[in-house]
């Protein structure tokens, strides 16, 4: 029969369609449809994927890579932790020092109270491991300084003069690893408040010894100081 047995000229199909020589059922338009769209689609992902570096995904698998993270050392030091130098008894390394002058020695006396005119500081002056330090003996009243000394620690945890500066007017200092002893110079008429000049004496540490390395004097100006006369008045400004 026309129309089932497939002719090539074609035929009629039932109902009245006339379909194509092959004998199967025409597509519906939406199967037609549906069809294009997968083929898009996947055309559109080849086109992707071999576009390089346009594609979805073109860096390779998410997740995958692996995350740096740094994290705190625990052998870091805090800034501002460092260990404080341990603290001395001045008074009691002075009164036992023998190579302190006895007038100091019997003179140190608290001057109010417990409290002795002694000024200490701790550095490094001697490339010791511990800490020196630097004590200053001063007067009670006008805060003079009689004496300064320098005690370097040993290997037992006593401590050895290595330095004394016994003038009027005495006061040394740490400065960056070295030791600066000023001394204030007098003359026959100067008052204690006022000094005729200054010696700055710059000492530095030698393995055994101190040895000056520096010495500075300075002439102060006897026409100032003397509290008298009124302040000028300033300038005006135009």
């Amino acid at each position: 029969m026309r129309g089932l047995t497939g002719a090539g000229d074609g035929g009629t199909a039932p109902g009245g369609e006339r379909g194509p020589g092959t004998g199967r059922p025409p597509s519906s338009p939406v199967t037609r449809g549906a069809a294009l769209t997968v083929l898009l689609t996947a055309a559109l992902l080849c086109a992707g994927c071999s576009a390089g570096g346009t594609g979805t995904r073109d860096e390779g698998p998410a997740g995958t890579q692996p995350v740096a993270q740094v994290s705190p050392s625990s052998s870091a030091t805090p800034m501002g932790t460092a260990s404080p130098a341990p603290r001395v008894d001045a008074v009691r390394l002075l009164k036992n020092d023998p190579e302190v002058d006895p007038r100091v020695r019997n003179d140190l006396k608290p001057c109010a109270g417990s409290a002795y005119p002694v000024d200490t500081s701790y550095g490094t002056l001697t490339d010791n491991s511990a800490p020196d330090v630097v004590v200053n003996v001063l007067t009670c009243g006008e805060s003079v300084g009689v004496g300064t000394y320098v005690y370097r620690r040993d290997e037992d945890g006593a401590y050895e003069n290595v330095f004394a500066a016994e003038v009027p007017a005495v006061y040394g200092t740490i400065d960056r690893g070295d030791l600066v002893v000023t001394t204030q110079v007098y003359g026959w008429k100067d008052e204690v408040t006022f000094p005729s000049g200054e010696d700055v004496i710059t000492y530095r540490w030698t393995g055994r010894r101190f040895a000056e390395t520096d010495r500075v004097h300075n002439d102060f100006n006897r026409a100032v100081g003397t509290g008298e006369g009124a302040l000028p008045l300033p300038t005006a400004q135009n």
